[in-house]
């Protein structure tokens, strides 16, 4: 007996056309996810008993932030996605780089662009590096949990095939019912890591610079580990050896990086680095 499956949603990827140009669902969740990022940032600089008197960004230099942070991602994010997922492509079809519209954004490339647009906000403004990233880690699930919304409505990066009760047939996925990884990605890389980083900020991790970009890294690299069970592979990389993935294998190092905070979040109480 065939299990019944869940009838895919099919919406529209173009939210509205203004003139010839189309607002699409894609571009909205990362336009969407910096300004409440920028938002969510504001409210935690003005949190005094959070820092216990440590250096940060003021919040009117939050501005100039979220151009540093929002440059960083969108350069990394599709640079990382064009040399780790499509080599082969992009070099065959190098105009088709700068076609962001068309999907094929790394979150790890787009971590290490934000990360190089922390530092050089952080050297200008002359606070510390640490708490700069601490705060942007702590924000950072609320776009995460956007971008993977935007991948199911697109539809991309659809589950392994699947006879649980709540599977899908995607558009060009081809018949066989699949899991909706993307919203196992929203809740576990979104939503759950916002909380838990929300308890760490109630519990004065922003007084150990460094703690917040420790355990965002962690929780994001198991997250990810875990739903990429569930996620298609690229197709144009498959399975590696032994059955892993690119997003398994990039979300390794992470986790080791994310330990190498947490030592760093160890030193004295109070200790950040400029």
């Amino acid at each position: 007996m065939m299990m019944p499956v869940i009838a895919y949603p099919v919406i529209d990827p173009v939210l509205i056309n203004i003139g010839p140009v189309p607002i699409r669902w894609y571009a909205l969740a990362y336009i969407v996810g910096l300004v409440l990022g920028w938002a969510y940032a504001g409210w935690i600089v003005a949190r005094e008993a959070f820092w216990g008197g440590l250096p940060r960004p003021t919040r009117a230099s939050l501005d100039d932030l979220i151009v540093y942070v929002a440059i960083g991602v969108v350069f990394g994010g599709r640079l990382g996605y064009v040399l780790f997922y499509n080599p082969g492509y992009y070099l065959v079809h190098p105009e088709d780089i700068v076609k962001v519209w068309n999907g094929g954004m790394s979150f790890h490339g787009g971590l290490a662009g934000a990360a190089l647009g922390i530092w050089a906000f952080a050297r200008r403004a002359g606070v510390p590096v640490l708490s700069v990233g601490d705060i942007c880690s702590a924000v950072a699930p609320i776009g995460l949990f956007l971008g993977r919304i935007a991948n199911f409505i697109k539809p991309e990066l659809w589950g392994r095939p699947s006879d649980v009760a709540w599977a899908m047939v995607f558009p060009d996925a081809g018949p066989q019912p699949r899991h909706p990884s993307q919203l196992y990605e929203a809740g576990l890389e979104g939503l759950l890591l916002l909380v838990l980083l929300w308890f760490a900020l109630r519990g004065g991790a922003l007084k150990r610079p460094g703690l917040v970009t420790g355990l965002f890294c962690i929780g994001y690299g198991i997250a990810r580990i875990i739903c990429e069970f569930f996620r298609e592979p690229d197709p144009q990389l498959g399975f590696l050896f032994g059955g892993t993935t690119m997003g398994m294998l990039l979300s390794l190092p992470l986790i080791v990086i994310g330990l190498v905070f947490l030592a760093v979040s160890k030193r004295k109480t109070g200790e950040a680095l400029a």
